[in-house]
């Protein structure tokens, strides 16, 4: 596992002012519950992956990170505007072109981990009602055998609703270690999503 240092914590303007409004909302109007496994660790550096179901799910996420403040990978539409941009950027955003093969966002998520901080992506790439995490993309995979540092589940069970209450499950890291020195290609990448999605929807409650 990585031996990477945890850089000082940080508690910038914006990222506390925006965990602020968070606790208000998740606390009245957007309730949530956080379910954490026994022993959770989220120290720094790790990844974290999640499905997509909101626009809050970044503020879901990185409000119960207590450790430091998390970067998130966003797509660049999400930054057309000034105000976006500027807003964005104060909350650690790292922005990816989907469409493109963008390797200065790739580079730049990895440097992100490399320095000792926590990255979270979502793999499906964008918000999907349905939780069946059917399509992921392949620079997840790659981003994590890169870093070789803890990779978190994490399951949002539906979107935000007002007063309607939001499930948001941890996990234990996945399981990648066996896959860190095999070459890097179809087959590997595909093994990588396919524990990433297991992982991720096994933190659903059992039904009877």
């Amino acid at each position: 596992m990585s031996d990477q240092k945890a850089p000082p914590k940080e508690k910038t303007f914006w990222y506390t002012c925006a965990r602020a409004v968070n606790f208000i909302l998740t606390h009245t109007v957007y309730p949530v519950t956080w379910h954490m496994p026994e022993h959770f660790s989220d120290a720094p550096p790790a990844i974290i992956v999640s499905n997509h179901k909101h626009w809050l799910d970044p503020l879901l996420i990185g409000s119960r990170i207590k450790t430091c403040e998390v970067r998130f990978l966003g797509k660049k539409e999400l930054v057309k505007t000034r105000l976006g941009a500027f807003v964005l950027d104060k909350l650690h955003m790292i922005v990816v072109d989907r469409h493109n093969s963008d390797l200065k966002a790739m580079r730049e998520c990895v440097n992100t981990v490399r320095e000792g901080h926590i990255l979270a992506i979502f793999p499906e790439g964008t918000r999907c009602r349905d939780t069946t995490l059917e399509h992921m993309e392949s620079g997840c995979a790659m981003i994590a055998l890169r870093c070789k540092v803890p990779v978190i589940p994490v399951l949002i069970d539906r979107p935000c609703g007002l007063f309607r209450r939001v499930h948001v499950r941890f996990g234990r890291p996945i399981p990648l270690t066996d896959l860190y020195e095999a070459p890097f290609n179809n087959e590997t990448a595909a093994a990588v999503l396919e524990r990433m999605r297991e992982s991720i929807l096994a933190l659903a409650p059992k039904t009877t």
